[in-house]
């Protein structure tokens, strides 16, 4: 296809029938960081300053920080941000940071949670110089990118609104329910020692024989290793099991479902419970999705799915040369290189899965402020694309706006490439 083929116009983001003139300004940016630069979160002297991992959740809409010792541990009421700051070079061979700003949604957050999350987010690029690469984290849908800043991810049931339950000291005591961890490895994963840690309803039916499960109940731990568990999900299991002793001295026992005596753990999470249970039958098999995709769906229904979802890669350009936004088709499928991005104009480059927008340093004002919405609008516009009939069934469209909502939108500015993004881009090059 000629790039002019995929020529769009769009009259509704010229700026000067809006009320966006400001946005982007040098105004704009100096009332933005003076607002920053009051967030205690960010001044406590090494943000963006030096390279590594800082976390945090929020809480009762403040940004508190998370302690060191529980990176990778994330309780699926809250929200978190996570900043990943790393040396990069320049055209002068001298090294400065870049930076990767996620924001870290879990599935039961509360709306409120999440707003502040977003306008955190936004707020820390700010104080970085506008300069971070900024990432939506979804709970049931991790990114490579994310994955990889962890050995290990640990979803935990509650969050901080738990911590507050008032505890009545003449009460009488309650017994602690059982926690039961799936420990697997990640299917899209790239770091070779990653691990996911999820804590799954206490019962058999969660139960997979591909995955390691820990099960804490009666004052013990038990390992149930599932059949056709990888020797790397083992140790992994086993180093979760030693964290927990470390604080709890509590017996351990690992099993099989090899073994007969696996059925005891069954047991344990009401296998005897119904007619027809596993107990009652030695040679049933144990099989759960994984938490991490779709209740209604498993992983090969998941992967399938992407695959059927999956666009073709295309780079299109933003600019306003000719008066008003106009975004173009610069690139289908061919290789491309950092030699196709163009300083004066904002690209937005869909690699099948993401969608990247790369901001040049000479854009104008109305490019650096419109980007947002011209992404959305690919995205809403691509989907409508795919279901062009209007008498779709009303799950059909829910369908849709959950593709377009799930949908990862991240932002790069020119000299500051992640290196996800140059990944992105040279993909087939």
């Amino acid at each position: 296809m000629a790039p002019h083929e995929g020529l769009v116009h769009m009259k509704e983001y010229d700026w000067r029938d809006s009320n966006v003139e400001l946005v982007g300004s040098e105004l704009d940016h100096k009332v933005k960081y003076a607002s920053a630069a009051t967030e205690p979160a960010w001044n406590e002297g090494k943000v963006g300053e030096e390279a590594g991992l800082r976390v945090w959740r929020i809480e009762d809409f403040q940004v508190v920080a998370w302690p060191r010792e529980k990176y990778g541990q994330f309780h699926e009421g809250d929200s978190y941000i996570v900043l990943h700051s790393y040396k990069v070079g320049d055209k002068d061979g001298q090294e400065r940071l870049g930076h990767d700003v996620f924001f870290w949604l879990g599935n039961h957050t509360s709306q409120d949670e999440a707003g502040v999350a977003a306008y955190k987010t936004v707020e820390l690029d700010e104080f970085l110089h506008g300069v971070a690469v900024q990432h939506r984290e979804l709970q049931a849908e991790p990114s490579e990118e994310f994955l990889a800043l962890f050995p290990r991810v640990t979803i935990l049931a509650g969050g901080v609104a738990s911590g507050f339950n008032h505890v009545d000291p003449d009460a009488e005591p309650q017994e602690v329910p059982p926690t039961l961890l799936r420990v697997f490895k990640h299917p899209y994963a790239t770091r070779a020692d990653s691990v996911m840690v999820y804590e799954v309803p206490p019962t058999w039916r969660s139960l997979d024989e591909d995955d390691v499960f820990v099960l804490e109940a009666q004052g013990k731990i038990w390992v149930w290793q599932g059949a056709r568990c990888s020797p790397m999900e083992k140790a992994k299991a086993a180093q979760v099991v030693h964290d927990m002793t470390t604080a709890k001295h509590m017996d351990v026992e690992v099993v099989s479902q090899t073994e007969s005596r696996h059925r005891a753990i069954v047991s344990m999470l009401g296998g005897d419970a119904e007619d027809g249970g596993p107990n009652d039958d030695p040679n049933m098999t144990f099989h759960a999705p994984r938490p991490i995709f779709s209740a209604r769906q498993g992983q090969k229904e998941h992967q399938e799915k992407q695959k059927q979802n999956r666009r073709p890669r295309r780079l299109y350009r933003l600019s306003d040369t000719s008066g008003q936004l106009q975004l173009s088709l610069e690139k289908e499928q061919a290789p491309m290189t950092k030699s196709d991005l163009d300083s004066n104009d904002v690209f937005l480059l869909d690699d099948g899965a993401h969608v990247w927008v790369w901001q040049g340093q000479g854009a104008s004002r109305a490019e650096k402020a419109m980007w947002i919405r011209v992404a959305q609008k690919y995205i809403h516009a691509y989907l409508r694309g795919e279901q062009p009939n209007q008498e779709q069934q009303e799950g059909q469209r829910d369908e849709g706006r959950d593709q377009a909502c799930a949908t990862a939108v991240a932002k790069v500015v020119e000299g500051y490439e992640s290196p996800a993004f140059m990944r992105a881009l040279e993909a087939g090059a």
